[in-house]
């Protein structure tokens, strides 16, 4: 009956758009360097922490999401190494479609399952609340600036490149926000979505640090480091 009970909770804020999973005690033995969640069969994804974890001290977390027609292998290089140098965990799953719920009809199987993968790290991690940021590319960035809003009761940090617009379900707490744009993006070109996003945000009253670059539908990597650098450097 319990279990049958939260299976109904977790339907049901999935369907909000809302993640459970909390930082806590972990309860089993962590392992370091890239590993598979081992959640899925088909679209799984990878936990990748640094050899600098050691299980006494609170390391920071970045959950990163991957662009349309992507996969978790795609976004993985972005940030692995800077997660190796800045000592961070970093968590990217796989959307159970070409990109993401929301961005297809509504919340529900993605939540479901990144949901799922953090909570299977936070079980395993000693996870900074302080420090856990959700970021992504391109729709990816698009979710997460989504689902950073409505979970901001969990994420701190948000780090959106290149994002073409935001569908949060609700507003909970005050997540800080990074967001950068090629000014010659022809795939989400700025003036219909970095220029028109960022404004709303800070109407909103979020603290936004906005980084217009010169290039096309990228992330540079002095943008990946300077994102990174914001993050683990501002308190959240």
């Amino acid at each position: 009956m319990k279990r049958a009970r939260r299976q109904d909770e977790h339907r049901s804020a999935a369907a909000e758009g809302r993640l459970l999973a909390r930082p806590g005690q972990p309860r089993a033995a962590a392992a370091v360097g890239l590993q598979p969640l081992g959640l899925a069969t088909r679209r799984d994804g990878f936990l990748h922490v640094p050899s600098s974890y050691d299980g006494n001290h609170p390391m920071p977390l970045v959950l990163m999401l991957h662009g349309a027609g992507g996969t978790a292998q795609h976004s993985l290089p972005l940030l692995q190494q800077l997660a190796d140098q800045s000592g961070f965990i970093l968590l990217v799953p796989d959307s159970r479609d070409a990109t993401w719920d929301v961005i297809r009809s509504a919340y529900g199987p993605d939540i479901a399952f990144i949901d799922d993968a953090l909570g299977q790290t936070f079980s395993r991690y000693v996870i900074d609340p302080a420090h856990i940021a959700v970021g992504g590319f391109s729709d990816g960035a698009s979710y997460a600036l989504s689902v950073g809003i409505t979970n901001g009761d969990l994420f701190t940090h948000i780090l959106a490149f290149s994002p073409g617009f935001m569908a949060p379900a609700s507003q909970a707490g005050t997540p800080q926000i990074y967001i950068s744009h090629g000014t010659h993006d022809q795939v989400l070109p700025i003036d219909r979505c970095s220029q028109r996003i960022v404004p709303q945000l800070e109407q909103a009253g979020y603290v936004v640090r906005y980084q217009e670059f010169d290039g096309p539908h990228t992330v540079p990597p002095q943008i990946a480091q300077e994102g990174v650098e914001w993050f683990m450097t501002k308190q959240g």
